[in-house]
């Protein structure tokens, strides 16, 4: 395909994506209510606790005209993200699956079934972490002093660590759609493992809003296990593709060295008679 051929169908796929996501927004809008109290829960959950063990209070609330339908929006656009997640990592998988071989082309059923619960699975997570983190920053709240929290900005770190947890689940999958695709071998992943690891850590210390090590932690610990997952499954991939460690290597040629191999084909060298040029 030439370039603007791969132009128009990242064009489609986007398409598609927005599509569903507008689908899923409507639907969203729908069961906003319902929506809603998911996302307070954990701030009731924590305030609770704070208010038995610590005696402190918090109070949200929700300041100017719009900042409620504002708030409204931004909850069901997520919540539609987070639902229509299957349809628009398809949409990924289908643009890199022309790449490759006709034989990897069935896995496309098996990345979409792993594809969504494993950003599920982060969101779920994040929202089991959440109440614990919301404890360690509204207990710093003096005893004598009421803490007002205002919804748009609570609701904000609330998407946000949602997000960063359902998509950082996503990244060893996109880890091994690389390995399919030839950029990245297990074998330069595992000589990369400490330095990922490390990564790893540093991404789960800056994404999580809390700033807290237990909300870091649990990113983090996750997401180290899922790449580890992800390093064996490239290596079983370049073991099928016989890209294993005996493939051999070109490094000690020069690269201006000229070839000994000749593969052009002169048509007449098989002619019984060969004319000279004179």
């Amino acid at each position: 395909m030439t370039l603007i051929d791969h132009l128009r169908e990242l064009r489609g796929r986007m398409f598609k994506s927005v599509i569903a996501i507008v689908i899923g927004f409507c639907i969203a809008w729908w069961q906003y209510d319902w929506l809603f109290d998911i996302l307070i829960q954990p701030f009731t959950d924590s305030v609770h606790h704070l208010a038995v063990e610590k005696g402190i209070k918090s109070t949200p609330f929700v300041s100017g005209v719009a900042n409620a339908f504002l708030l409204q929006t931004k909850i069901c656009l997520v919540a539609a993200i987070v639902l229509t997640s299957p349809v628009w990592l398809y949409q990924i998988w289908a643009f890199v699956l022309p790449g490759l071989h006709s034989n990897e082309r069935k896995w496309t059923m098996i990345f979409v079934g792993v594809a969504g619960p494993l950003f599920a699975s982060g969101v779920l997570l994040g929202y089991y972490v959440l109440p614990k983190g919301l404890e360690i920053l509204i207990g710093f709240t003096p005893g004598q002093i009421d803490s007002l929290v205002d919804v748009n900005s609570y609701i904000s770190f609330t998407l946000r660590v949602l997000l960063v947890f359902g998509v950082a689940f996503e990244i060893p999958l996109f880890v091994v759609l690389l390995n399919l695709a030839g950029v990245v071998s297990g074998k330069q992943l595992g000589r990369w493992r400490a330095y990922i690891v490390f990564a790893t850590f540093v991404f789960a210390a800056v994404a999580t809003p809390s700033t807290d090590p237990i909300t870091m932690l649990f990113l983090a610990l996750p997401m180290t296990v899922l790449f580890m997952v992800s390093e064996v499954i490239a290596r079983f991939v370049d073991y099928r593709r016989g890209r294993g460690d005996d493939e051999p290597g070109f490094d000690e040629f020069d690269d201006d060295e000229i070839s000994t191999l000749n593969l052009r084909h002169d048509p007449s060298d098989e002619l019984p008679g060969r004319l000279d040029d004179d």
